[in-house]
């Protein structure tokens, strides 16, 4: 049976068809909620040690982009999958409405600060991906201008990746009667009204060119540099354990130690 890794991973040059990706499948897990719970703890705990090692090396950089429907628990699995990792290592960006100013810019400009640096995990709830999907959604920039953005988001990870950042892209694939829950919930629970959004309707209501939008896009920027992976995320513990396997076994590819220490200290005593 393939991994998870590689049971969600976009082909490069592979078209993309999300109505043939079901939201709620967990069959690339061969056990239950509570046993994909146990193994995403272990994952975490082994997450932990790579971030720290990774931190201390300062060698390598990661950045892991986040692309979902509202709703599609984004932050959500920023907390879970990094719960206990050393914040001092890692960064998350959330990218919202453009400001003014950056939109005076190009449209990459307002990411790229927020790249990751040596021995650091660079987390971007959004993405420059919004710039292909929004705005071809809402029809706020011409279509031949959106769609010579892939060409420029492709070079633009090609260059992170040539400069020493490891890529990691996941889109939470929810379905629309999954959505229609979570928003429903959002009114319903009074500690959950703050992430309710009146535009979210009309969000909702564009659904098939938001899907795509998304199936377009991933195909085009799908590469062996910057992949993506599509995770059934209707269940959260799935997702979890999907995106916490992927993350773990890229940082172990790029066999991370922590550093040996200063040569002499064996046996020496503080007083």
């Amino acid at each position: 049976m393939p991994s998870l890794t590689d049971r969600h991973r976009v082909q490069p040059g592979q078209p993309l068809r999300l109505a043939d990706v079901d939201p709620r499948d967990t069959s690339a897990f061969p056990g239950d909620k509570e046993a994909g719970r146990a193994r995403k703890q272990l994952l975490n705990a082994r997450l932990e040690e790579l971030q720290e090692a990774l931190y201390a090396e300062g060698r390598h950089r990661v950045l892991v982009v986040l692309q979902a429907m509202d709703a599609g628990g984004k932050d959500g699995t920023i907390r879970s999958v990094f719960d206990g990792v050393n914040p001092q290592g890692v960064r998350v960006a959330c990218f919202k409405q453009p400001t003014p100013k950056e939109l005076a810019h190009d449209f990459l400009w307002r990411v790229h600060p927020h790249a990751p640096g040596a021995g650091e995990i660079a987390i971007w709830n959004r993405s420059h991906y919004e710039d292909v999907l929004i705005v071809r959604v809402h029809d706020l920039v011409p279509e031949v201008r959106w769609r010579q953005r892939y060409a420029h988001i492709v070079a633009f990870e090609r260059m992170l990746a040539e400069e020493g950042t490891t890529i990691c892209k996941f889109f939470l694939h929810i379905g629309k009667e999954e959505q229609r829950r979570r928003l429903q919930e959002r009114i319903d629970d009074p500690k959950k009204r703050w992430k309710w959004h009146s535009r979210d309707l009309d969000e909702r209501r564009r659904w098939d060119d938001y899907q795509a939008a998304y199936e377009e896009a991933i195909a085009a920027t799908s590469t062996a540099h910057a992949p993506w992976h599509v995770v059934p995320a209707d269940r959260n513990w799935y997702r979890d354990l999907v995106v916490s396997e992927v993350l773990v076994s890229t940082l172990e590819s790029l066999r991370i130690r922590l550093p040996e220490g200063e040569p002499g200290i064996d046996g020496l005593r503080v007083t």
